[in-house]
């Protein structure tokens, strides 16, 4: 009652977000170009919205590689469970909390 009020001009001033704040997902590479992700699908099981869907093939040296990596942010609950499964840190949740988009089109991420 007798604090100062704690009002921000959105959008040009932002409020602090913590460091634990999970936003837009984004999907990591080596420092050579190469994708991270092995396709081991971990993160597509353990999503429970079902927001992740994968498609692998074969390589010539016997690994896998995605040829599909789909995510539908609509669906998406940012719990964060694709993040900690994944075993090579390929899918990640960064500090993005602004991504409207004027159609629900623009929220399916494809690879």
């Amino acid at each position: 009652m007798f604090r100062p009020k704690f009002t921000l001009n959105y959008p040009y001033e932002k409020g602090p977000l913590s460091p634990r704040f999970r936003g837009e997902h984004a999907l990591r590479r080596y420092p050579n170009g190469e994708e991270r992700c092995i396709a081991c699908k971990l993160c597509e099981a353990i999503c429970p919205a079902q927001a992740i869907t994968i498609e692998a093939e074969p390589r010539e040296d016997g690994s896998r590689r995605t040829t599909r990596y789909d995510i539908d942010m609509t669906k998406c609950i940012y719990c964060g469970y694709c993040q900690e499964a994944c075993p090579v840190d390929a899918i990640v949740e960064g500090p993005n909390a602004e991504f409207a988009t004027y159609t629900r089109e623009e929220l399916y991420y494809t690879k």
